[in-house]
Order: C-alpha cells, then sequence, then structure tokens
C-alpha cells in the first residue's frame, strides 16, 4: 500500500504539473516618501558593456513589478520623478562529488533496525556474500555539482540623486538558467513593497 500511495503522488505531480519554490534572501534599505504622489520614473542607461539582450529581458520583469507598485514608466528622463537601475550577477560554485558505482555495494547510510533506525552500510550481498554491515572494496565515479549563487540589486532615486530605495536579492541553487529563477527574484525585491528598512528576510516564491 506503501509503495501504492508513492506511485499515485507521482502520477497526481506529473498531471498536474510542477511548481519550483524558489528562496531568496531580500534585505532593502530605504527613506521611502510617506506621501509620495509623483511616481513617474525612468531606467538609468546601463553601460555598453552591460547593455544585452539578457539584460533587457530582466529589465522588462522589472518594469512589469514596477506597474504592480503604481509606478508608471515615463517618456524620458526630463519628465520622470524617479530613476531606476538594475544589476545582477551569477556565480558558479562546482563542487568535486564521489559516489560509489559498485551495484553491490549500499554505501553509509539509516537503515530500519529492531530498535529504531541506526547509522552504518546498508545491509546485503557484497563481493564477498552477505554482510549486515558491507563496505568491501567498491569502484566510485568522480562527478561534478554546481551550485549557482544569484545577486539581483534595484536601486531607486529621486530626480536629485537621493537614494530612496536599494533593494539586494540573493538566491542559491542548482538550476543552471538564470532566466529560470530571475522572475521570482525579481518578485521577491518588492515583496512587501517599501517593507521594513534594514531588516533581512527570506521570500519564497512558486513558479511553474
Amino acid at each position: 500500500m506503501r509503495y501504492l500511495a508513492i506511485l499515485m503522488t507521482a502520477l497526481t505531480v506529473l498531471l498536474t504539473g510542477c511548481a519550483t519554490t524558489i528562496r531568496s534572501d531580500v534585505t532593502a534599505f530605504h527613506e521611502w516618501p510617506a506621501n509620495l504622489q509623483d511616481k513617474s520614473y525612468a531606467f538609468v542607461t546601463p553601460s555598453p558593456e552591460n547593455d544585452t539582450l539578457e539584460y533587457r529581458n530582466y529589465q522588462n520583469l522589472l518594469r512589469a513589478e514596477l506597474a504592480k507598485q503604481g509606478f508608471g514608466e515615463a517618456s524620458g528622463p526630463d519628465s520622470a520623478n524617479l530613476r531606476v537601475s538594475m544589476g545582477f550577477s551569477t556565480t558558479d560554485f562546482p563542487e568535486r562529488v564521489l559516489q560509489a558505482a559498485d551495484p553491490f555495494f549500499y554505501g553509509p547510510g539509516y537503515w530500519p533496525g529492531r530498535y529504531g533506525y541506526r547509522y552504518g552500510a546498508w545491509p546485503g550481498y557484497g563481493r564477498f556474500g552477505y554482510s549486515p554491515f558491507f563496505y568491501g572494496p567498491m569502484d566510485v565515479e568522480e562527478s561534478v555539482r554546481h551550485k549557482y549563487e544569484r545577486e539581483l540589486r534595484v536601486t531607486i532615486d529621486d530626480r536629485n540623486g537621493k537614494k530612496l530605495y536599494d533593494v539586494t536579492v540573493q538566491s542559491s541553487s542548482t538550476k543552471r538558467a538564470t532566466p529560470e529563477v530571475m522572475p521570482a527574484m525579481m518578485a521577491s525585491a518588492f515583496a512587501d513593497f517599501p517593507g521594513r528598512s534594514g531588516v533581512p528576510r527570506k521570500v519564497e516564491v512558486k513558479v511553474e
């Protein structure tokens, strides 16, 4: 019955689609005016080396989040009351992973025992016969596991250059493609906007 329940759960996930939860560490510093009426803005022009198609794609995500908060994009910098800038980075941290490749080796771990769970090698048949604590000779496969550290920073200044909102979003995952994660990070940057200044918090956003 237990295996049937697991199988049904797996089928349900396949039929309904998978949602991934992106967890981010968010810290915002702000001096947001309580009665700001004019929320028109213009994007600060990025440097030529940063003005990529990827940057423009994320800028569109930022534009959508600003619209949710009641901001409106001005026709140009001269008619905008606010200036919005954005920066992002992705750093790959590869890890060397060793894993037993011998199909008869069950490796160290926990297994159910008479008096609860015990730690050691999994019981099973090894190269030298059955042993409940088999650690025998084994083949080892080496692989590389990647962990990606991503950071997003968005700032909003007034027309005189005074900083009003400065938020940093950091997220770690094994997902290689930044475009899969950036929508959630951008939403996290404006969760509970403007929020409490200088208070780090964790934000979770589900993406399909």
